[in-house]
């Protein structure tokens, strides 16, 4: 499925997704591959799961070059 980050704390390590199908999945940095941090408004590909905590996003792509420049400010601004 295809989605937006609707907005992700990385101190805390999760945030919300926005699915293509009008509902919000709830989604942790280990489900994040490979080493992409996720930023507000970015354009990813997940699979939707459902557990007894509700709706949940795994296997979370960001698309090709989303908020490389962003992460580069957030990390400068964190030092």
């Amino acid at each position: 499925m295809e989605g937006t980050v609707k907005w992700f704390n990385r101190r805390k390590g999760y945030g919300f997704l926005a699915g293509d199908d009008g509902n919000e999945y709830f989604v942790h940095h280990s489900a994040v591959q490979g080493d992409a941090f996720l930023n507000e408004n970015d354009k990813v590909t997940f699979e939707p799961v459902q557990d007894d905590r509700g709706r949940k996003a795994q296997n979370v792509v960001k698309a090709d070059g989303q908020g490389q420049e962003q992460e580069q400010e957030e990390e400068q601004k964190e030092e």
